[in-house]
């Protein structure tokens, strides 16, 4: 019974000494007050009383700036939010560093970031900062990212979340947008009507100049069949027609009982005895 009342406390004393560090922390051992090691992921005892061991999240963390009523440069207020992404990283150094050398490093980025957008925004107009977004958020980066070097942690990234401007302003602004948007479509649709006017146009004009060509093309086929009909007639009709003129006079002649004399081997005997079934004479001993 005498052993049990040394072994319950030794057991007691042995298990208040056990810490388990888990592998998104890191753990700093302070023995009387002082820095003395640092516990890695696993299983560590430290002796009570005497060391104390402190727990770091070495893993990525976010922090809201809270929004802000900022005044800028054209002196209008303007809300202001944005947020933080940091690590403490994992070497011993940093690790202390996030300790020692800073007071609730979370507080302090809060703070540190609402004031660092307070001096950029304030140097910008509102328009100004909400077209340039980026280099609000590269500048915020850059000044967060020196100020915070002694303290162990990395600046991830920076957001931006939002500037809004007064109600009134942005009453004022969407309308502006608004009467922009329309006077884009306005000049949209009448370029659309535009390029269809003249599309019907060209349409149009090829249209005539194919009637044009067409009507050309008739006349000109006209013209070469009077052409070939006048030709023909040259060749065909003007010998027949004086012929027949002969014919006439010779008829009116005969009948009129008159005397013709005309010529043996003219043209006017041949076609009279073409007529009558009687070929001359000289024709005659000729085939024979």
């Amino acid at each position: 019974m005498n052993y049990l009342y040394l072994i319950i406390p030794v057991v007691i004393f042995l298990f208040a000494g056990i810490r388990i560090v888990r592998p998104t922390h890191r753990g700093l051992i302070e023995r009387l007050g002082k820095y003395h090691s640092l516990a890695a992921p696993g299983f560590h005892w430290i002796i009570p009383i005497i060391d104390r061991l402190f727990l770091v999240n070495v893993t990525e963390q976010m922090v809201d700036a809270e929004p802000q009523e900022i005044i800028t440069n054209d002196n209008l207020n303007a809300s202001v939010d944005a947020q933080v992404y940091f690590r403490v990283k994992s070497d011993e150094e940093s690790v202390k560093g996030s300790i020692y050398n800073v007071n609730n490093y979370k507080w302090q980025i809060v703070n540190l970031a609402r004031t660092t957008l307070r001096n950029i925004i304030g140097t910008l107009t509102l328009k100004s900062a909400n077209s340039e977004r980026g280099k609000i958020n590269s500048e915020l980066y850059r000044t967060l990212h020196e100020e915070t070097k002694s303290w162990g942690i990395e600046i991830v990234r920076t957001e931006l979340k939002e500037i809004d401007p007064p109600r009134d302003v942005q009453e004022t602004m969407n309308k502006v947008v608004k009467a922009e948007n329309e006077k884009i479509a306005a000049i949209d649709s009448a370029t659309a009507a535009e390029t269809v006017a003249d599309g019907v146009k060209r349409a149009k004009i090829k249209e005539a100049e194919g009637y044009k060509q067409s009507k050309i093309l008739h006349a000109e086929g006209e013209a070469e069949a009077i052409k070939l009909v006048n030709e023909a007639a040259d060749k065909y009709f003007i010998g027949n027609a004086q012929l027949l003129r002969k014919l006439e006079a010779l008829e009116a002649s005969l009948g009129n009982n008159a005397k013709i004399v005309i010529p043996t081997g003219s043209d006017l005997v041949n076609i009279i005895g073409e007529m009558a079934g009687i070929l001359p004479l000289e024709r005659k001993q000729k085939e024979k």
